[in-house]
């Protein structure tokens, strides 16, 4: 008799147990639906290795979570080999941990690191189907991605990559698993000081001031660089990131400057086009920015589409 009730009990759990997944199943499937329909804009960011996306365009990254968008950033390869004495599977790891935690301080949906080596990135069929599925699963409103005449290989193939999937993410029967979009996303560059071919020309400049602390604290998290290539200017040596915490505050105070340079000089290369999209006042105010390129490829988008899927301008 006792048997039978440990048996009957035990059914019981596992039947409870079922309905509670289905029921978080349904509810996740629900909850999905109404993110992509809740008239917010979904956003895929494409980066070679973990830090691109974080260094190109977390402060716009940033600034469309605030406002309740749906951002996703995708590193092209694991970043294995992006550091001076560290490789292979724990630095892959230790890297795909740090994209996250950035993606927590942002705000972002997620980040999401694809298992390519780093260094190993080509334009292959299988990688296209790759970047059009996840575009699709995101349907995003808004591509962005690398040029592809940047300086690193897999810069340059990321870029590849993201241009292959304009277009192609809306054919019905190419990668027929995964629904296609029923209008080609906008794709855009990021921004790079590269002159040949072609120069990088901005068609939006945001200003980024409000965020721009949140941007260095993203970047802070991404310790296997900041102690590594963003502390050398290399990979041949290791600066490790100071414990006692004067030492390791006067480190991130130098760190921050390197990125208060970088995205300073942004502002003021494009303060035209800052001054054309703020006014004159505010555009001359701007002390930090992030630029981005129309890619011919996607679809194109009027003055005005281009500032509703960059709401941070005043109407």
């Amino acid at each position: 008799m006792r048997m039978r009730k440990n048996v009957f009990g035990f059914v019981i759990v596992v039947a409870l147990g079922c309905l509670l997944c289905l029921f978080n199943l349904v509810n996740a499937e629900k909850q999905g639906s109404r993110d992509v329909e809740d008239g917010k804009l979904r956003i895929i960011v494409f980066g070679a290795h973990p830090d691109d996306c974080e260094g190109r365009a977390s402060g716009v990254a940033a600034m469309w979570a605030a406002q309740g968008h749906h951002v996703k950033f995708v590193s092209a390869t694991n970043g294995d080999i992006g550091h001076a004495e560290t490789a292979g599977g724990p630095l892959a790891r230790r890297r795909t941990k740090e994209a996250k935690q950035a993606a927590k301080i942002l705000g972002i949906d997620e980040s999401v690191v694809l298992d390519n080596h780093d260094g190993e990135l080509m334009p292959t069929l299988e990688n296209r189907k790759a970047f059009v599925r996840l575009i699709r699963e995101w349907k995003a409103d808004i591509v962005m991605g690398h040029r592809p005449n940047d300086y690193h290989p897999d810069h340059r193939y990321t870029g590849i990559l993201m241009q292959d999937a304009a277009f192609m993410v809306t054919v019905a029967h190419f990668c027929p698993d995964v629904q296609q979009l029923s209008k080609n996303p906008v794709f855009l560059y990021l921004s790079d000081n590269f002159q040949k071919p072609n120069p990088f020309e901005p068609d939006i400049a945001v200003a980024i001031d409000d965020v721009f602390e949140k941007k260095v604290e993203a970047l802070w998290a991404m310790e296997s660089q900041v102690e590594s290539l963003w502390a050398t200017g290399n990979f041949e040596k290791v600066v490790p990131i100071p414990k006692e915490p004067a030492e390791r505050e006067k480190r991130r105070v130098e760190f921050r400057e390197r990125f208060t340079s970088r995205d300073r000089s942004t502002a003021d290369k494009y303060r035209e086009k800052l001054v054309v999209l703020y006014g004159e006042e505010k555009g001359q105010k701007v002390q930090y920015a992030e630029a981005f390129e129309v890619c011919e490829y996607g679809r194109q988008p009027s003055a005005e589409e281009l500032k509703q899927l960059f709401p941070f301008f005043e109407r």
